[in-house]
């Protein structure tokens, strides 16, 4: 149905789970991030009733944002999973062409306006409605995921399934307001799509609205342009521009534009809003035999697209933490079919993992993983792409965090023992940093953040491998 749930067949919760549930490492960071925990640690302690959850409650959708996939939910639906929340009523959508259009009116090939999402949306919550037999949905969106939402909500007939809305650094207003910058685009508050929107009230009344942003650190929600490749030039926007008049506007402090949708903090009032309650576990309450799978998506050029690949080879090995070195044979192969799925995999949930992707036209990939707590269906992968001049290096690392970005300042993270120096100063924009490696033997090279720390191997980019240490 164009989407995901939560977990895998087969799964065996632990009889003895651990008192203290894995952090999922958003809670691992220096000194400024101790303003984010006591913020936690406050809101955990409000006086708010018990929240274990009953287990005929609405299903949630979780929409991802502009050229993701379902994937970057999988530690949200962990949370709410940890938390009692039914695993069958989990569920997240995979935008087939998930890149917005520049002109959101001018079609263009592996791309999707603001119509098609809206369409695909809705017939993905009437097929969660039909599985699950309820009659109204709540929908959680990251960035563009929000502007799906509230089309949908608005224009696509779904006031009436649709009893929870929650838009997580969503630019409701847009991230530009100028006529002169990024006409005809979807994220232009001056243009049609978010005027429209905003019309009248900036809520749709019988539903209830949440938005959550940062107080100053999303990328998106700016008075300057400089983030946006125009320093010095006014957006039109504020800091506040995610915010919705009528909705429950949280703000969360020193977050970025993706961690306001995926960090703990972001679940904390997600978890309240839905439940009136606090929940009872801030992270991921270990599985002793996680199930895993997901889809191989793949390219078009070089933008993302959610549609399987056929015939795509995937190996999975584990790995050392301490030298990334493979531990015997394969654990799982598999060659994909029309699905594109490349499992099912029974995980040990203490291990390392390393995902190997084969698909002719791109680079072998190595995805070094830390350990999968619990089981999960949407645990997607895609092939890498080599950059002008990747391809004769020794070796290409690339460390990756797909629900946040590197903050220097706010978070402590290093490459190959150095702060990358690909990773921007000030205004945390950047997800991912590339370290290219002189020829030399295969070697260990480390990844941090925080206080977690993954191990690959320097695989030669000259024999066509591109290796990647993606955090959770």
């Amino acid at each position: 149905m164009g989407g995901w749930r939560g977990g895998g067949e087969n799964r065996k919760l632990s009889t003895s789970p651990p008192s203290h549930p894995i952090p999922l490492r958003y809670n691992m960071l220096p000194k400024i991030r101790l303003q984010i925990l006591t913020l936690i640690t406050a809101l955990l302690l409000l006086p708010l009733s018990c929240s274990f959850f009953p287990l005929d409650e609405t299903p949630i959708v979780f929409v991802h944002g502009n050229g993701d996939t379902a994937a970057v939910w999988h530690t949200t639906m962990w949370r709410f999973e940890s938390n009692a929340y039914p695993r069958d009523y989990l569920f997240a959508i995979d935008f087939t062409y998930p890149s917005s259009l520049t002109n959101d009116a001018v079609p263009e090939e592996g791309r999707s306006s603001t119509t098609d999402q809206m369409n695909q949306l809705s017939e993905f919550v009437d097929t969660v409605l039909d599985e699950t037999g309820k009659d109204t949905v709540i929908l959680i969106g990251s960035s563009r995921g929000g502007n799906a939402i509230r089309n949908y909500i608005k224009n696509g007939g779904g006031t009436v399934k649709v009893s929870h809305a929650i838009l997580c650094g969503t630019p409701n207003h847009g991230i530009v307001a100028l006529d002169s910058i990024m006409p005809d685009s979807e994220f232009n508050g001056t243009q049609p799509f978010l005027k429209g929107l905003n019309e009248g009230s900036e809520v749709v009344d019988g539903v209830k609205f949440m938005t959550i942003r940062s107080n100053r650190l999303d990328k998106y929600a700016q008075p300057d342009g400089a983030g946006l490749g125009f320093p010095g030039m006014p957006t039109g926007v504020g800091y506040d521009g995610p915010a919705l008049d009528g909705a429950e506007n949280k703000v969360t402090p020193m977050l970025d534009h993706r961690e306001v949708a995926f960090h703990g903090l972001a679940f904390l009032h997600m978890y309240e809003f839905i439940t009136g309650a606090k929940p009872n576990h801030f992270g991921a309450i270990l599985e002793e035999e996680p199930v895993l799978n997901g889809k191989v998506n793949g390219m078009m050029g070089t933008t993302p697209t959610n549609i399987g690949v056929v015939g795509a080879s995937v190996e999975i090995y584990e790995v050392s933490e301490e030298t990334g070195e493979r531990e015997g044979e394969a654990k799982h192969t598999q060659t994909t079919e029309e699905d594109g799925l490349w499992g099912p995999f029974t995980a040990d949930p203490e291990v390392y993992y390393e995902f190997i992707i084969t698909i002719e036209g791109h680079p072998i990939t190595h995805i070094y993983r830390s350990p999968f707590p619990r089981s999960s269906d949407v645990i997607h992968l895609r092939p890498g792409v080599f950059a002008e001049g990747d391809a004769e290096a020794g070796s290409v690392v690339v460390m990756s965090r797909p629900r946040g970005y590197f903050g220097h300042g706010r978070d402590t993270f290093t490459l190959d023992g150095q702060i990358p120096e690909d990773v921007r100063e000030g205004l945390p924009v950047d997800s991912t940093s590339k370290l290219k490696l002189e020829p030399a033997l295969r070697r260990s090279v480390v990844a941090v953040f925080g206080f977690e720390s993954i191990t690959v191997q320097s695989w030669s980019a000259q024999e066509n491998h591109l290796v990647i240490a993606e955090f959770h």
